[in-house]
């Protein structure tokens, strides 16, 4: 089975999975996810956002695996391209340790599959277990992009809760700066969709008018990299320390997960 893979979640899976060389096209960002994949020469192609259909159809393959996000354009560019089509759209984590499942049956190892869903279940159970006894519960508003401003997935929201937080708005909507300010988080995490962990949280703070947000003047305003919260896959497990770290840092140490860069609170000087 020879798989182009359209997301970094997917070849972080396949990675884990120990199937690797079934990948025969990736996308750039899963390089960054898995830098093993550098030295394979693989085909390399646009995302499940962007591809094509003249891109995908030269590559040698029996499958291509996409997941969201998407474009009505790219899900068309897809299906033109003539090839078979797993397309993927999780929500919750049982969403996403069931496409961990179906990836595995596709490259034949269903049991390293159900190892590593027990594995990402037993961390997020584990990492609940130590909060379940914790009263203070701060409310976290996690932040998906900026413009407009969207909350977080609902994985996220699972996470966090594990982690001993409350998870403030409904997942995947829009809000505004007003509608924040007026719940007055006791946290911010912001991941944002592509930008790593160079979110430019102070300047973000001044032009929405926040510097009087309780996350804010107690210095609870975090940049997470977003391929901990974003990605729907095994990585999600550092995404879940970070933020029991950021939530509970007197039970779960400092924030440091961020594939070995040192994550700072940020706030205005001054403030």
């Amino acid at each position: 089975m020879k798989i182009i893979s359209l997301q970094p979640s997917i070849s972080l899976i396949l990675d884990r999975l120990g199937a690797l060389d079934s990948l025969t096209a990736c996308t750039r960002y899963c390089l960054d996810a898995v830098p093993a994949l550098r030295e394979r020469n693989l085909a390399i192609v646009h995302d499940s956002w962007s591809t094509r259909a003249d891109e995908l159809m030269p590559v040698a393959a029996d499958l291509i695996v996409a997941s969201v996000p998407y474009r009505q354009e790219s899900l068309a560019a897809i299906l033109r391209s003539g090839r078979p089509v797993l397309a993927l759209a999780p929500h919750s984590l049982a969403d996403i340790y069931q496409d961990i499942r179906l990836i595995a049956s596709v490259v034949d190892a269903t049991s390293r599959g159900e190892a590593l869903v027990t594995e990402m279940e037993s961390a997020v159970a584990g990492v609940r277990a130590r909060t379940a006894g914790i009263e203070s519960k701060p409310v976290v508003y996690c932040e998906e992009w900026g413009k407009p401003l969207i909350h977080s997935q609902l994985w996220v929201k699972e996470l966090v809760e594990a982690a001993g937080g409350i998870f403030l708005g409904e997942p995947g909507t829009h809000t505004q700066p007003e509608a924040i300010a007026e719940a007055n988080p006791d946290i911010f995490l912001a991941a944002w969709c592509g930008a790593g962990d160079r979110v430019p949280l102070e300047k973000i703070v001044q032009q929405r008018g926040w510097e009087q947000l309780d996350a804010v003047q107690n210095r609870r305003v975090y940049c997470i990299a977003d391929e901990l919260l974003n990605t729907p896959g095994p990585n999600l497990l550092e995404g879940l320390q970070a933020l029991a770290q950021a939530i509970h840092p007197d039970v779960f140490g400092t924030i440091t997960t961020a594939f070995g860069r040192q994550i700072e609170p940020h706030v205005p000087a001054g403030v």
